[in-house]
């Protein structure tokens, strides 16, 4: 296959990652994670074109790969079918070297998404993240949002759980993926780090991501190539040049193409953010 002759695109003279604070948090992050989503699951997809999940060697590769292009942060979720198992025995002895971000709230099983924001439900999901990651602590952990943001923060117990999980040291930082801006709103009485949706075709959340900023909410973005339907370096300098940005999610099962990605993501940064 294409991808076990892929190299890792990587030379002496390429520049250190740039890494900024997200929000108040302590973790420093890189302009661009690596989405584990591909990795994982291959059904239910909204991605333009279908395509096969990747062999266990195939993971590794792209993976370590990742890691050692200088990217230092990796997000998954359980919904993401193998993915966090994956990323566990692919990278698990590295562990140190980045920071992890996962999900709770959604299941993928037998082709459809199932969501629980019991406390039984977020507990348990936790625990196997835990054990699949092969790590004690998650740096990062977000509400996986159904789309009704506002009844899953304000009528389940999702939130309170991530609190304890963090006051106990299990969890470093917490917060929403979410899919509204009242969701967005509400979280920011409470979160760490928001994780919206933005990119050319839809900055809805521009606002709300100023506000979580000078909040000191750290501000993730997904989607931020509208699922690969947009240019890429058109679409990573856009969300980049928004001053309240972190870090974008990108995922990809190609190794080279998600080098060339985390390159413009370095050069876009180092001309600094423009809007706000």
């Amino acid at each position: 296959m294409e991808r076990q002759k892929e190299r890792l695109p990587v030379t002496e003279t390429t520049p250190p990652a740039i890494v900024n604070p997200l929000g108040r948090t302590g973790l420093r992050l890189p302009p661009l994670g690596f989405g584990a989503f591909k990795i994982g699951r291959n059904e239910g997809i909204k991605y333009p074109q279908p395509y096969a999940l990747p062999s266990e060697d195939e993971v590794q590769r792209l993976l370590n790969g990742v890691l050692d292009l200088g990217c230092t942060l990796i997000d998954t979720a359980p919904a993401y079918g193998l993915s966090e198992e994956r990323i566990g025995r692919a990278i698990g002895r590295r562990r140190g070297e980045f920071v992890l971000s996962t999900k709770v709230g959604e299941t993928f099983v037998d082709g459809r998404s199932a969501f629980d924001f019991s406390r039984r439900g977020v507990e348990a999901s936790l625990e196997r993240s835990l054990n699949r990651l092969q790590t004690d602590v998650l740096d990062i952990v977000l509400i996986h949002s159904d789309g009704n943001d506002l009844r899953i923060l304000c009528e389940t117990e999702v939130v309170a759980v991530l609190h304890e999980w963090k006051q106990a040291g299990r969890i470093r930082a917490i917060g929403l993926s979410g899919k509204t801006i009242a969701g967005a709103q509400q979280a920011l009485s409470w979160a760490d780090v928001l994780m919206v949706e933005y990119h050319l075709h839809d900055d809805r959340h521009s606002a709300i991501m100023t506000e979580a900023a000078n909040r000191g909410v750290g501000v993730l973005v997904k989607k931020g190539l509208a699922s690969g339907r947009l240019p890429p370096d058109q679409a990573i300098r856009f969300v980049l040049a928004h001053s309240a940005v972190t870090s974008l999610i990108v995922g990809g099962l190609s190794l080279d193409h998600f080098a060339a990605n985390w390159h413009t993501a370095l050069a876009a940064r180092m001309t600094g953010r423009g809007h706000a």
